[in-house]
């Protein structure tokens, strides 16, 4: 029983922690925002997934959101979904194969073990380029402040996987989600809001049984260019 005792006190201790450093920390990890693309550009004014972000903003209290990806085509500009300003940022990793690259999991293993070397990840929002993760911080807390935010950011990963199953392929950004966390609440905490987030398309998502039925569907139509709304 006093190995259970001292656990559930660690556990506690560590929990307080958390929530302590994110209530002062800049960013509050939320979680990943959904699992395939329902429309393509898929974050805009009025977008399924745009507007759930929104949703998450306002029951948190904030005025801006952070959604994060892998780096494609898109500039990544910020917008506005009703009074909540949607920040895109998104990560070129400079060892990597890309958004449309077969994923290396050995490589995986040994950043989600050790983290990323400094220097490997690039950023990048509203068609700029940052090389580190300082300058691209400053930038976005920069955009958030000039919208008038008080207190940490909530901040998801994108998600949406544009091939295979997407309960087990965590999309869009996750990899980012896990770095930024990472970098501002250690490493312990990234994996406790990674898992943690994983779930939150499940509990939150309302379109959830409707993107995992047709996921495949939806995965065909968006690369061959059959959910262009433009």
């Amino acid at each position: 029983m006093k190995w259970q005792v001292i656990l559930l006190i660690v556990l506690a201790i560590f929990g307080g922690y958390l929530v302590i450093s994110t209530m002062t920390g800049p960013f509050e990890p939320v979680g990943r925002l959904g699992f395939v693309k329902l429309a393509n550009p898929d974050m805009y004014p009025g977008h399924a997934h745009s507007q759930l972000l929104a949703e998450y903003a306002k029951e948190k209290g904030s005025k801006c959101a952070l959604v994060v990806h892998f780096a494609g085509d898109s500039n990544y500009r910020h917008y506005k979904e009703g009074d909540v300003l949607i920040i895109e940022m998104a990560f070129i990793d400079t060892n990597g194969t890309g958004a449309e690259g077969a994923t290396n999991y050995m490589d995986s293993l040994k950043l989600a073990l050790f983290g990323v070397p400094d220097g490997r990840y690039k950023f990048k929002a509203d068609g700029l380029t940052f090389n580190n993760w300082n300058d691209a911080r400053k930038y976005i807390k920069k955009l958030a402040a000039q919208n008038g935010q008080e207190g940490p950011i909530p901040m998801v990963w994108h998600g949406t996987a544009r091939s295979g199953n997407p309960i087990f392929s965590q999309g869009c950004g996750f990899p980012l989600y896990f770095y930024i966390t990472w970098k501002e609440y250690g490493q312990f905490a990234a994996y406790y809001y990674v898992l943690k987030g994983m779930l939150t398309p499940y509990l939150n998502l309302p379109y959830r049984d409707y993107e995992l039925q047709h996921a495949s569907e939806l995965q065909y139509y968006y690369t061959h260019d059959m959910l262009n709304y433009q």
